[in-house]
């Protein structure tokens, strides 16, 4: 492996309850200090990538059947998720889960348990900065904080353990547009100024692709096509299938179906 890859995933097969095959041999690499974007629709094995890497298949009987993952240089495949972590990968899960009954800075401390007995309070100052509409809030408790506050919040907690690499699945999920726009800014801004590596997961092709160094196209569990951000923005069918751009500059979407399959030519 490249002494600049960080996390290198080789041929992988993941499958659920010795039955249910999601991944099918799924190969991709994440350079340091850049942002990958994985891409693609519902069920195409997005999220199960993710876990995979972080560990948490297993509190889903799931596990990596066949292939390996390599995180600086090391094989972290089927790991407890315990040991991942320590190890400097952070996954922020779908749909936003703080710990409802603790405050804000409560919660961002949480994010500490990794780097026990180490100053924090310059990092919590950090995250005031990268998130200043928490600032008014951090005594609030989590449970009445708003969705966008709240993805701010698990960024943020997640930031507190100082990955190495930082997972994050679908963090415009239920957002208002403006509130995606803010989230999408501030990733790439803690990208810019930490050199933080950020494999992101995400639906929302354009924001994804407009933040990303390269990115990913994955369906039914196997990677379709593959590029830089922008040889995937000017590609005639991420353009009208994943961004809405028809061949003549009209909006068109992959919900039409037939069309969809008839002109997938990467597969």
């Amino acid at each position: 492996m490249s002494d600049n890859i960080l996390l290198q995933l080789n041929n992988i097969s993941v499958v659920y309850s010795d039955v249910i095959q999601v991944l099918k041999g799924v190969s991709l690499s994440v350079p340091k200090g850049q942002i990958v974007s994985i891409l693609g629709s519902n069920g195409a094995g997005k999220t199960t990538t993710l876990k995979a890497v972080s560990g948490l298949l297993k509190t889903e009987n799931g596990s990596v059947t066949d292939g390996s993952i390599q995180f600086n240089g090391m094989n972290i495949e089927n790991l407890p998720p315990e040991s991942i972590t320590r190890l400097g990968i952070f996954q922020v899960l779908e749909g936003r889960q703080p710990f409802k009954y603790l405050t804000i800075e409560e919660n961002l401390r949480v994010g500490t348990a990794t780097r026990w007995g180490k100053p924090y309070k310059k990092d919590i100052e950090r995250i005031y900065n990268y998130f200043p509409a928490l600032v008014q809030r951090r005594k609030t408790l989590a449970g009445y904080c708003s969705g966008g506050e709240l993805q701010m919040l698990v960024m943020g907690r997640a930031l507190m353990a100082h990955p190495a690499l930082l997972l994050l699945d679908e963090p415009s999920l239920g957002l208002a547009p403006l509130v995606v726009i803010e989230i999408f800014k501030i990733i790439k801004r803690i990208n810019e100024d930490q050199g933080t590596t950020i494999m992101l997961v995400e639906q929302n092709a354009n924001m994804a692709l407009q933040i990303a160094h390269y990115g990913y196209v994955m369906e039914n569990g196997k990677v379709v096509m593959e590029g830089t951000a922008p040889e995937l923005k000017d590609n005639p069918d991420i353009k009208e299938f994943y961004l809405g751009v028809g061949a003549t500059g009209n909006v068109r979407s992959y919900r039409d179906v037939k069309s969809y399959k008839r002109r997938k030519r990467w597969l």
